[in-house]
């Protein structure tokens, strides 16, 4: 909840209601976008009170790189973060500076322009231990058995080249094998964007270990020493020799021990680890419909060691979408009676393509000192900080010209041609 900044104490107050008519459940970050929501919201709100603007008043209370590690008042551990750098280059790629100008442009076709931006950070990629295990098999290909299971985030791809790494195998000479209890003993699954931090750890873990005992495999099947053994190529080599030998190979040689075959290592985390970022905006409101449209998106942020860059991008795009939704279109709806009006895509508003611009997306990565991959969590922190980037590029356009400082989620169409109408009625 203290978010980014130097809070040295606050106070939550919870209230629970017992409603037939849940408008709420988990969902991608499961209680982070609204956290992030809230106090975003209202750093901007304190901002413009104070007559500064936001990106100042939130330099001014930033936790500083020469605090990390830094506890927080609600006992966090965050390990490492460059927050106002991350939010400079935000707001440099976004051209903050040249947004008079488009507003300007805007003005002259009969639209209101507002610039919006929000900081993050989130804890994830913590809980239970996660085990891995390698086994190489008789045909020199390589079979990863682990507990997590993906569901379009890329996870095989991800492992397949955290173990080919240290194997020094193609990553086609990998086959990894998910959430199959039959075949895994144990595992904790996926969740909290865990799977990296814990099951990646887990599996580099393991692949260090069959590598190891692949060496000392091919030593005795070359009769050499250990420390003469190199893997290279998909297989086992006596460094500055021709000797060589495959991995399908090396699996079937009469030295070759289950106990050398196979590997498993498993990963528990003492500390999640806490991604971070910078998200900014511009929309643009036709104030005779209330319709916004999202036009510019930057996005800067902190994941620490990255694995495969292009799976990362996508994951973020994908949960920048999931935000811009739940900031303008998304909302459930019941009658009187309790009966859910909102059942369907007729009713039910998803954003799609069209709806979302192009997204400039970097990164300026602090590796993470808790993790043994230096990783950090990124299954869930693009729908982290679009839902208060997004509202409060809303707000600006609306502040500017009617004065009206606030507006909630989901800022539709009839929502915001609402609050205007209502401000021009004084």
């Amino acid at each position: 909840m203290p978010g980014l900044y130097t809070i040295p104490v606050f106070h939550v107050r919870v209230r629970g209601i017992y409603t037939h008519t849940v408008p709420v459940d988990a969902y991608r970050g499961a209680g982070r976008p609204e956290a992030a929501y809230v106090i975003e919201r209202l750093v901007d709100a304190a901002a413009r009170e104070a007559g500064m603007a936001p990106e100042e008043l939130r330099r001014l209370n930033f936790i500083p790189p020469s605090a990390m590690p830094y506890q927080t008042c609600s006992g966090r551990l965050y390990d490492s973060g460059e927050f106002d750098g991350h939010m400079t280059r935000a707001l440099e790629v976004a051209d903050k500076a040249g947004f008079a100008a488009r507003e300007t442009q805007a003005q002259a076709r009969g639209k209101l322009r507002g610039f919006g931006f929000a900081t993050y950070i989130e804890a994830c990629g913590g809980g239970s231990p996660e085990p891995a295990y390698l086994r190489l098999e008789g045909d020199g290909t390589i079979s990863l058995r682990i507990g997590t299971q993906s569901s379009g985030q890329g996870h095989k791809t991800a492992y397949a080249h955290l173990a080919a790494a240290h194997l020094k195998v193609p990553l086609d000479q990998i086959v990894v094998h998910q959430g199959d209890t039959d075949a895994t003993k144990t595992g904790g699954g996926t969740g909290g964007s865990r799977s990296i931090p814990v099951g990646g750890a887990a599996v580099a873990g393991a692949a260090r270990r069959l590598a190891q005992n692949l060496r000392e495999l091919g030593a005795e099947a070359l009769e050499a020493d250990v420390g003469d053994i190199e893997l290279e190529a998909g297989g086992v080599e006596v460094a500055g020799t021709d000797r060589r030998l495959s991995l399908a190979e090396l699996a079937v040689h009469p030295a070759a021990t289950p106990e050398l075959l196979n590997a498993q290592d498993a990963f528990a985390p003492l500390e999640a680890t806490y991604p971070n970022g910078t998200h900014a905006c511009e929309v643009e409101i036709d104030p005779d419909t209330g319709a916004v449209e999202l036009v510019s998106y930057v996005i800067v942020d902190d994941f620490g060691a990255v694995i495969t860059p292009a799976l990362l991008e996508g994951q973020v795009h994908g949960g920048v979408a999931q935000g811009v939704g739940q900031a303008l279109l998304e909302r459930t709806v019941y009658d009187a009676e309790g009966q859910l009006l909102t059942a369907s895509f007729m009713d039910y508003a998803l954003p799609r393509a069209e709806d979302l611009p192009p997204i400039h997306f970097e990164t300026r990565n602090v590796p993470c000192a808790t993790n043994p991959l230096g990783v950090k969590g990124a299954g869930e922190a693009g729908a982290i900080g679009s839902c208060p980037a997004v509202m409060n590029a809303v707000v600006d356009a609306l502040w500017r010209r009617y004065a009206i400082a606030q507006m909630d989620m989901p800022a539709t169409p009839a929502a915001v041609f609402a609050a205007i109408k209502a401000a021009q009625a004084g």
